[in-house]
């Protein structure tokens, strides 16, 4: 940009000199530029003093004693004097100075000290634009010296809202490592030098021809290196960076931000390619890279070599002095969670499944009841999960062995055991004095309800889901559940399950397998209502679907003055029944937990309800491996026998092997002399219809043990309160860049205590993060002290810090955002920052 002309410098001192009071305006025209136009100039409101420097005692006197009313422009074509040599040095104080030269007036204008003036003058360029310079003066610097002038220069040309070289090199780094429009900025306005500048004095990167490719290696190797449990190889010494704090807490932030977290992972990629990381880690064993995770194909080795370990059935293997599960559990909440955070569940639920390769059934049809009450029901679950996580994955080749063996043991080792010892040895009458049954739910559960109650009847929501859903149940303290095993109808399908839940004195299958209840159709939702009004005029039934989608209004007169209402849900059965959906069934448990657990929570709050039951109509058989034609069980049947692919209900009685015949008066109580026959392990008829893999109808525990989910809940259920965490560590003074501390969770985990997950930090007073910052879920549900507690590593960034300001330790929940502690500290080190690296 031109200098000023006459014109501007005339309309710029006019302006000075406007309003009532007095002004005296220095202008010291060092290059002497204007000595022949200051005579010229047009001023409204000032006179013109001519200084020289012979008169400024008599300046003075005339300022300050002749006139006293005037405004004065006082000339002067000279350098200012030191103040020492000064008479008008303190009339100067009072006053204002003009530049006519437009480093000058930016340093006015900015409020920029003139000793500052070359460095100005050294990126003069960058102010030729009127929306760079006013990006500049938006930022309000709150003091100027060198660093803060060129940092707020390049956080103006990156767009930044605050002056902080750490966001300047974010924005930079997240425009990608070659071809960088910020870049080529900086160097556009001379500003490239200073960026590596400031390169090195936070981070100590130093490169005669640096790079930010060869920059974000020495960042990201750095970080490694300090996560590793071993040395880098020595040819990459050379990337190392003095400053570990510094560097891990600048990474963090980026893995942990939600605007930089994609192009942190695009930087990740770029480095490990750029050192060959396929080459640099294949040789390190799991211990050394157990906690790395500033690469993400380190899951990937470690995961390989953990499917190997399984597929060894090696389970007590160690790493590091912890179980390999531990490992597992580990890994899936580190910075990659999104992407291998299934397959580390699909892990753990492997894990524990082979851990039961070799469990003993016995044939005690009491004690199989209470076993799978306690224990077994939890093997069904695992193996749900195992494939919940697997259809998650695009790409399921890697575990395609150890899917065949979780197949082989949950099929052969347990399913077919534990159903066969079940059928084997079903027995009604025995079952029925101990343990309660479908068909007399109703007056068991609801007759003799003195309050309203709710039943979800959710179909095909076998027993090991239900136990799942309590477990959801147990973190908030104004909701509580418990589950009772109730043993199902035979056959175990739809119609019947449904019909045995309704009060009753008789249940027959008629010759054309339709369900009466005491003479009465069942099957619809008008007919169900019926038989609910004439035990209880003051009843109703309706569907899920059509419940949702009631207005709030809608739906409190719905209820209004009902004391027993039936809610039918259909998510699981819908999707397993039939062949294109049946392998979702995983799916469509978890979409029935949540919508069921969704129910509960907003049913009080809206209806004034606070009793529920949740139960079943039957639960279900599924294995991922499809039954063999070979393997069914084929035998020509009765035209008119009621055939599924898990049972048969005929007039006749079939001798074949491995069935289990049991007559149908037995199940219901009346007068029905046909046999029902069933297979006795998972296998299956050969019948058409429905789906390959998700079958009911036989008598497992899967299909017959269903779940009566008892609930009460307070009106206005609100999660209950998160675990807390606090330091124990004595944390007066710091005095190292290493710190390392414990802490403790302050209460186990209990139903009215869930778990929280907290980010844990050193800051300054302004909030500035000075040190990495680490991720903890507190999760312990031991009720003794020293198990809870648990010790974390920090490292300072490599600063000056004062020991006469605060700086703090801080504990932040994620989830809420909420600072639930902070400890002031004061931090002391004797040669931070001295010498150019951490301790």
């Amino acid at each position: 940009m031109a200098e000023l002309n006459l014109k501007q410098i005339e309309d710029k001192l006019n302006s000075e000199f406007k309003g009532a009071s007095r002004k005296l305006v220095f202008w010291y025209d060092e290059k002497r530029d204007f000595i022949g136009d200051i005579e010229s100039l047009n001023l409204e409101n000032a006179k013109i003093h001519n200084l020289t420097p012979t008169n400024l005692f008599a300046t003075k006197v005339l300022l300050e004693r002749r006139d006293t009313e005037n405004n004065y422009l006082i000339y002067a074509p000279f350098k200012r004097p030191d103040n020492r040599e000064n008479h008008l040095s303190d009339t100067i104080i009072y006053s204002k100075e003009f530049f006519a030269d437009r480093t000058s007036l930016l340093a006015v204008d900015l409020g920029i000290d003139i000793s500052y003036k070359p460095i100005l003058e050294k990126y003069i360029k960058f102010f030729n634009a009127k929306d760079r310079t006013k990006r500049f003066y938006d930022l309000e610097v709150d003091s100027y010296n060198e660093e803060s002038i060129e940092v707020a220069l390049l956080s103006a040309l990156t767009r930044s809202r605050v002056v902080n070289f750490e966001e300047v090199l974010r924005i930079v780094l997240s425009q990608g490592l070659s071809d960088n429009k910020y870049m080529e900025e900086f160097s556009k306005y001379d500003l490239e030098e200073a960026f590596w500048k400031y390169c090195n004095l936070n981070f100590s990167y130093k490169d005669e021809e640096p790079s930010l490719i060869k920059f974000s290696i020495s960042l990201l190797l750095t970080y490694a290196g300090r996560q590793m449990n071993k040395e880098l190889p020595k040819n990459l010494n050379k990337y190392i960076l003095n400053k570990p704090g510094t560097v891990m807490a600048f990474v963090d932030q980026m893995m942990n931000s939600s605007i930089y977290m994609e192009s942190f992972r695009k930087i990740s990629d770029e480095v490990y390619k750029a050192v060959d990381g396929q080459a640099v880690f294949k040789d390190y064993d799991i211990k050394d890279l157990m906690n790395l995770d500033v690469f993400k194909d380190i899951d990937k080795y470690i995961i390989t070599w953990s499917i190997e370990r399984l597929l060894d059935e090696n389970l007590n293997i160690e790493v590091n002095g912890s179980p390999i599960l531990d490992l597992f559990k580990s890994r899936k909440f580190k910075h990659f969670r999104d992407l291998y955070g299934n397959k580390y569940d699909l892990l753990i639920n492997a894990y524990y499944l082979i851990a039961n390769k070799d469990i003993k059934i016995g044939d005690n049809v009491l004690e199989l009841v209470e076993k799978y009450h306690e224990e077994y029901y939890k093997i069904d679950s695992y193996y749900r999960r195992f494939y919940y996580n697997l259809d998650k994955l695009e790409n399921k080749a890697i575990f395609e062995d150890l899917q065949n063996l979780v197949e082989n043991i949950y099929i052969n080792r347990y399913l077919d055991k534990i159903a066969r010892e079940f059928s084997n040895n079903m027995d009604y009458d025995k079952l029925g004095q101990k343990y309660k049954l479908q068909k007399n739910f109703y007056n068991n559960f609801i007759a003799d309800s003195k309050e309203r109650i709710i039943v979800i009847i959710s179909d095909a929501f076998r027993y090991e889901v239900g136990k799942e859903l309590v477990e959801r149940f147990e973190y908030n303290e104004k909701i509580q559940a418990d589950i009772q095993p109730q043993i199902g109808v035979l056959p175990s399908f739809t119609s019947l399950g449904m019909a045995a839940l309704l009060p009753n004195e008789k249940i027959e299958i008629r010759e054309d397998y339709s369900v009466y209840v005491d003479g009465k159709a069942t099957r619809s939702l008008t007919e169900r209502k019926a038989i609910l009004e004439a035990k209880n005029s003051k009843s109703d039934c309706v569907q899920y679907d059509d419940l949702i989608k009631m207005t709030r209004d809608g739906m409190r007169q719905f209820f209004a003055g009902k004391e027993v209402i039936y809610i039918y849900h259909n998510q699981i059965d819908a999707r397993g029944d039939k062949l294109n959906t049946e392998d979702e069934v995983f799916v469509a448990c978890d979409e029935a937990m949540n919508e069921i657990e969704d129910l509960i929570r907003r049913l009080p709050n809206t209806v004034s309800a606070t009793s529920f039951i949740v139960t079943a109509d039957h639960g279900f058989i599924y294995t991922r491996s499809k039954n063999q034609e070979a393997d069914k069980i084929n035998k020509f049947f009765n035209g008119e026998d009621k055939v599924n692919k898990r049972f048969i209900i005929s007039d006749n009685t079939y001798d074949i092997l491995g069935t289990k015949n049991i007559i149908v008066s037995d199940v219901l109580g009346n007068y029905d002399k046909r046999t029902i026959t069933m297979p006795l392990t998972s296998n299956v008829f050969k019948a058409q219809g429905g789906g390959q893999n998700f079958v009911h109808g036989g008598s497992s525990p899967q299909e017959i043990i269903v779940p009566v989910v008892s609930v009460k809940t307070t009106k206005g259920a609100v999660d209950v309160e998160d675990v807390k965490v606090s330091l124990i560590s004595v944390l007066t003074k710091v005095t190292s860049l290493l710190v390392k501390l414990d802490f403790i969770q302050q209460e186990a985990v209990t139903d009215i205590i869930k778990p929280a997950k907290y980010s844990i930090k050193f800051v300054d007073e302004s909030g500035e993060l000075i040190s990495n910052e680490e991720t903890y879920l507190a999760k312990s549900k031991s009720t003794s002290s020293p198990d809870r507690v648990f010790s974390l590593r920090f490292n300072l960034r490599n600063k000056k810090y004062n020991k006469n300001r605060s700086y703090y330790l801080t504990i932040t929940n994620t989830e809420t955002g909420i600072e639930v502690y902070r400890q002031k500290t004061i931090i002391d080190i004797a040669f931070a920052d001295e010498f150019g690296f951490d301790i």
